[in-house]
């Protein structure tokens, strides 16, 4: 399916589903944390953005991770899924950087109250990586309070952990910082690099190029063995996996897939389908 036409797709799908379906009260900013369920740490929302509520859905389906595609546009980061779709309104600012401002103040310090870790908050730049990085670098600093830092050497946690994916050339500049609010997304290749995990803190790469089982049938063994060293080598880093490019239409394949990758603790299941993967993960959880 082209890019253009799933987006209108997923897009009219969640546009009638939002008018039946009220927000849950546990997702409401300042309520009692001992009344809501646990946020859901491995769902990562790819092309959060799509949604009618960017950020907002993910996180009242408890996600931990949404990932939001950038554009640099006389000198404004938009945010699009394609150039054709960009919209002067539709700014990093407006759709990320200030609700989540907003709701780390209204609970406390935290997006999710009463739970300190950090939100992952993934950046895919679509225009030059190293323009677009330091302009993104300029518009993080008047959050430098909401995200987790990088200042010689040393990483302090924040509400929001900022990670760059997107165009490589991003990377120069971002090595040559001693404090910046962002960290970058390697791939496979970066695995076992001499960049630490506190530059390098996430690993992402297309499952359909690594692996040839789409879920259908029996996980080969010699694959399950990949994908497992993979992760563990990566966690002995202290880094963290995701696959991007996983089955993604609900049904069995799909699960068996989401399945795989919880039972050899990748730590983000990638989707575009926000209840389904909340259903998934506390069907599993109850189990």
């Amino acid at each position: 399916m082209a890019l253009t036409t799933r987006r209108r797709a997923l897009t009219t799908l969640a546009a009638g589903l939002a008018g039946s379906i009220a927000v849950p009260a546990y997702a409401q900013a300042g309520e009692d944390s001992r009344h809501r369920p646990s946020p859901l740490w491995r769902a990562h929302a790819h092309n959060d953005y799509l949604h009618p509520r960017p950020l907002l859905d993910a996180l009242d389906h408890r996600f931990g991770s949404v990932e939001a595609d950038i554009y640099l546009v006389d000198g404004q980061l938009l945010v699009a899924h394609d150039p054709v779709e960009l919209d002067p309104a539709r700014t990093l600012e407006s759709l990320y950087l200030n609700p989540l401002a907003a709701r780390v103040k209204a609970n406390r310090g935290s997006v999710y109250r009463g739970h300190r870790r950090p939100v992952q908050l993934l950046i895919d730049i679509k225009t030059e990586g190293s323009a677009t990085y330091l302009e993104l670098d300029r518009r993080l600093r008047p959050y430098r309070h909401l995200f987790t830092t990088y200042v010689h050497g040393r990483v302090l946690p924040g509400a929001v952990t900022a990670v760059i994916s997107g165009d490589r050339a991003a990377r120069v500049p971002m090595e040559a910082q001693s404090v910046r609010r962002a960290f970058y997304d390697g791939r496979l290749a970066d695995l076992g690099s001499a960049a630490p995990a506190s530059f390098i803190p996430l690993i992402s790469d297309n499952w359909t190029l690594n692996f040839s089982w789409q879920g259908v049938g029996p996980f080969p063994e010699a694959e399950r063995q990949k994908l497992r060293g993979i992760i563990s080598a990566a966690h002995s880093r202290g880094q963290r996996i995701r696959f991007w490019a996983t089955p993604d239409l609900a049904g069995p394949a799909r699960d068996a897939v989401w399945g795989e990758l919880l039972a050899a603790d990748a730590d983000h299941l990638n989707t575009d389908d926000l209840a389904g993967l909340e259903t998934f993960l506390d069907t599993r959880r109850r189990a």
